[in-house]
């Protein structure tokens, strides 16, 4: 029976924050790589979903887009805060917004290289 990914059941909603609040300072992660490590079925969007409902144990700004950017510009007030929070952690951004994956995406031990998760990401999109 296929999951109702518009509304994130609670186990799955606890999945994602466990992941997140794994995330070390200074480090970022996707909404695609997350969605790719609980596997089938989820997506980036309904990581996005879930994440705009975190707790304040939750360092919700330490997931970002899969191009290195922050996307809550219409959704946080100020426009930029996660950004600039994630700054303060030591993360840098061109004039762009974008910041460098490769020096800043933490991957978990055991999780699969960023070009196996990209291609991951590609598939998923062609649904």
């Amino acid at each position: 029976m296929p999951r109702n990914l518009e509304q994130p059941d609670h186990k799955y909603r606890e999945r994602v924050y466990r992941i997140v609040r794994r995330i070390p300072q200074g480090r970022v992660m996707t909404y695609g790589q997350i969605a790719y490590m609980l596997g089938e079925g989820y997506t980036p969007r309904t990581v996005g979903f879930v994440m705009h409902g975190s707790d304040d144990l939750t360092p919700w700004h330490r997931v970002i887009n899969s191009q290195g950017r922050c996307s809550t510009g219409g959704i946080v007030l100020p426009s930029d805060k996660q950004q600039r929070m994630l700054e303060r952690e030591g993360i840098k951004f061109d004039a762009s917004g974008r910041c460098d994956l490769e020096k800043a995406l933490w991957r978990p031990r055991g999780s699969p290289p960023r070009k196996e998760v990209m291609k991951a990401r590609t598939k998923l999109y062609r649904r």
